[in-house]
């Protein structure tokens, strides 16, 4: 049912991911069927029902149309493409968007952030999203990958019982079809037809979740069809925030009336929801590896977040020298509020196909978590780095002492650990808008060399969002739920001097940044599908792209806070009056060539070269200092593709080049204790292998494997050419060379009762956190089961993720990790979520 593609790294993934073998095989489909990246083909078949892709079992039929310029069955493409329908999506009970991707090759992903906003990087691109471009119908939510602490991605997008399939395209066409692209995940929603349908769907899990779906679909009139549905979810979350960790929901509903020759389609969709954010914890003493902080900070449900941060006050001085101050919290995590009204129109005009796709979109996004900053000190070193200063400023000071922040509580860490660590209150709102339109006509016309399918568009878009940026940085204790805590001076008597710290506030680590952006681009391109004979077919696409930015972000300063005595954390940052303007009008080109030979109906194989091209980001706006860098990668893959009935095999081979890849790296002048600008490139190689083995009816293996090899290589200091760095040829940060999910199935009926007995083993090899390799992350594994119970319309399953409590450490701490943790084994960072089980109950009608 998966597949998979090539990006950067060695990768090799060996069996197909999630499901049994759905649909394999594919030949274009008729003439004016469907056009790409619609969402009104046939559904794709259920991957427990294969016989409805094929009547004679084969599997691989499955409809797609995402990154191609009509609709076609999967195995005749030639890139590397999976479609997950619902009851893929429901046996593999993803605990988010991201764990769901996960689950196909080449494909890593970090899923220990929470529910939504998680890391995805597609074939070793260094990048938080791997240029993985999210989009509903065929548009995005939102034009860019990010907008100011929001991604357009799984920040953005849900799923629930309205997502008929998701199609995901790993490399191939993608950057013809989309902006910034070196994949596509295309959520294709469910549109009404003449038979009215539904489905109501309630999950309980042992943290503490509460959800509900439920989908309405069916015929208003003459070939007029509704469909609507959403989900409502309240979650006290995986880790004990002492709040709760997930609450809201979605609604989406369209009209689609039907023509002779097409249809048009109007949609709406509206999100209000609530996450919060894990940051990494210490899960040792730096100092002290062998001792556990398990005691105080429970691996697996252990969490900073705490209810001490339940009202926050944050200040910044205006430019007129007024204080302005705003409460906060942490409880409201992030919340993403947004509202999305889309058309779409197709229509069939003798072999002329025109298609049309437009969207809007308008939200706000506010934002809190408490982030990691240092790794935690020893107690009494830590107040040794304020001694000279609260001297400076209180006298004779004779010994600093820690109370609970705003009390008179003494409190002594080496009653727990004897240690204490620095923590930073974000507050990060934005409000944004993104208006976007694709208008493609595609003609098929026939040569005296085979056949053409020739697909020319034009898309643009309009968007844009706000800058509201508070920072301050706190001090609290090394345990779950930790309080704040104030640092003070005193006397030989006793007597409190002064404060190093202000209600937990420590001295000079706020920051205050506002700006705003506007941009607009526009885009054509075109592709040719070129079917020369039956079975060989070659295709090639380009896209150019103009970009205009207009932006300005507001200068600040810090400036002493004279209402605040008594303390060393008496500074805000101001705003001056004055504001940097930024202008930027980038332009990109990308393009794509792709051939495919189909030896047989059930053997073929593809060959595809891609260059991507991404432009500034409008986000680079807010500074005051802007560097506006170009990214670019050129993608090749070779790709072999077997199905004979239910067992498939999809393998690929790619070679990807980041080039060039600008950063900020470690200065080897300085022995690495600075950074400086280096670019260079980074390179990805390997193989990807997606499979279903199902020897008898009762039976199949499925799963994806990626093996991979990203690393880095010739960087150099662009103003010191000559100046290389220790990273080239290092293991890129956080990224694997080996990962992957293999799930063997048994299936038995019994009159009209059908059972599914299943497991789950997913895998990710070493990753190291910093640049130059120092500090790994451990290897680890984690195993899943689930029991499926159907009788006629109804539905019961039971789902365990990590059974076994297995540990395993992802991303480290990004926030002082460039250098590594100074030990040879992490200590900081975002543990798996422990043992849970989750319950759902369907009913279909």
């Amino acid at each position: 049912m998966q597949r998979t593609i090539w990006t950067s790294g060695v990768a090799l993934s060996v069996f197909a991911t999630t499901a049994p073998a759905s649909a394999q095989l594919a030949t274009q489909a008729p003439a004016g069927s469907v056009s790409a990246s619609t969402s009104d083909t046939a559904a794709a078949p259920s991957l427990t029902n294969p016989q409805a892709a094929d009547p004679n079992g084969a599997a691989g039929n499955d409809i797609i149309v995402t990154g191609s310029a009509r609709a076609q069955r999967r195995f005749g493409v030639s890139y590397e493409i999976n479609s997950l329908s619902q009851t893929d999506v429901k046996l593999l009970a993803p605990k988010s968007f991201a764990d769901l991707l996960g689950t196909l090759p080449g494909i890593h992903v970090e899923t220990t952030g929470g529910e939504v906003q998680n890391i995805t990087r597609l074939r070793g691109i260094p990048t938080d999203r791997g240029l993985l471009i999210f989009q509903q119908d065929g548009l995005p939510l939102y034009h860019e990958v990010d907008g100011y602490f929001f991604n357009a991605g799984d920040g953005m997008n849900r799923y629930d019982l309205m997502t008929d399939r998701v199609e995901v395209v790993q490399g191939g066409p993608a950057p013809i079809y989309a902006s910034e692209a070196a994949g596509i995940v295309n959520n294709i929603t469910v549109s009404g037809t003449d038979t009215p349908r539904g489905k109501a769907q309630l999950t309980i899990g042992d943290i503490g979740l509460y959800r509900g779906d439920v989908m309405q679909s069916g015929p208003l009139g003459h070939d007029t069809y509704y469909a609507i549905g959403g989900f409502l979810r309240y979650s006290d979350g995986y880790r004990d925030n002492g709040f709760p960790n997930d609450r809201g929901g979605q609604i989406r509903a369209n009209i689609k009336h039907d023509f002779a020759n097409g249809f048009v389609k109007v949609t709406g969709n509206y999100l209000n929801d609530h996450n919060v954010f894990y940051l990494p914890i210490p899960i040792a003493n730096p100092a002290n590896p062998s001792q556990s902080l398990n005691p105080w900070l429970n691996y697996f449900t252990g969490t900073t977040n705490s209810p001490s941060f339940r009202d926050v006050t944050l200040s910044y001085q205006d430019p007129n020298g007024a204080l302005r101050s705003v409460n906060r919290d942490l409880a409201d995590g992030r919340h993403m509020v947004y509202g999305n009204l889309g058309v779409q129109y197709q229509g069939d005009f003798d072999d002329w196909l025109v298609s049309f796709k437009g969207g809007a979109t308008k939200g706000k996004n506010t934002f809190d978590a408490l982030y990691s900053t240092t790794n935690p000190s020893d107690a009494n070193a830590f107040a040794a780095t304020y001694r000279a200063a609260a001297a400076k400023a209180f006298g004779a000071v004779d010994h600093l002492g820690y109370v609970i922040a705003g009390t008179n509580t003494a409190y002594n860490p080496y009653g727990q650990s004897g240690l204490v660590m620095p923590a930073q209150y974000r507050a990060a709102d934005s409000s944004f808008y993104s208006v976007q339109g694709d208008l493609s006509v595609t003609h098929k016309f026939a040569t005296g060399f085979g056949t053409h399918d020739v697909k020319v568009g034009a898309y643009t878009s309009f968007y844009g969002d706000t800058q509201y940026q508070l920072y301050q940085q706190y001090l609290i204790q090394v345990q779950g739920q930790p309080a704040r805590l104030d640092l003070l001076a005193y006397s030989a008597s006793g007597a409190v001097l002064g404060k190093v710290t202000n209600n937990g506030a420590l001295p000079s680590t706020n920051a205050l940044g506002i700006g705003k952006v506007d941009a607009k681009m526009f885009a054509i391109y075109a592709n040719d599908t070129w079917e020369i004979t039956s079975g060989l077919r070659l295709d090639g696409g380009i896209r150019h792209e103009w970009y205009s930015y207009n932006g300005f972000e507001d200068f600040t300063k810090t400036v002493t806070n004279t209402m605040l005595t008594g303390t060393l954390a008496n500074t805000v940052m101001a705003l001056t009056g004055n504001a940097y303007q930024f202008r930027l009008s980038p332009q990109v080109t990308n393009w794509t060539a792709g051939l495919n030979y189909d030896f047989t109906r059930h053997l073929g194989a593809y060959g595809r070269a891609s260059h991507i091209e991404v432009p500034p980001t409008a986000g680079t706006a807010f500074s005051t200092t802007p560097t506006p860098t170009y990214t670019k990668a050129n993608e090749y893959e070779l790709g072999l593709k077997a199905s004979f009935g239910h067992n498939y095999v999809y393998a690929t081979g790619y070679y990807t080049q980041f080039n060039p890849l600008n950063g900020s790296y470690p200065d080897p002048t300085t022995q690495y204790t600075t950074n400086v600008p280096f670019i260079g490139k980074a390179v990805s190689k390997g193989i990807e292998v997606d499979a279903n083995v199902e020897p008898v009816r009762w039976f199949s293996v499925s799963g994806a494997i990626t093996f991979a090899d990203p690393q880095y290589d010739n960087l150099y200091n662009p103003s010191q050419p000559s100046q290389t760095i220790a990273v080239a040829g290092k293991q890129i940060i956080r990224e694997p060379k080996l990962y992957g999910h293999v799930m063997p199935k048994l299936h038995f009926e019994s009159g009209p009762n059908l059972f599914d007995v299943y497991g789950t083993m997913n895998f990710v090899g070493r990753e190291y956190v910093d640049y130059l390799n120092s500090t790994e992350l451990p290897a680890y594994q984690t195993l899943g089961v689930g029991f499926n119970y159907t009788r006629g319309s109804w539905q019961f399953q039971v789902v365990g993720d990590n059974v076994t409590n297995n540990h395993g450490l992802t991303e480290g701490n990004t926030r002082s990790d460039v250098f590594g943790q100074g030990t040879a084994v992490a200590v900081y960072g975002r543990p798996l979520f422990g043992r849970n089980f989750r319950f759902v109950l369907t009913k279909s009608w």
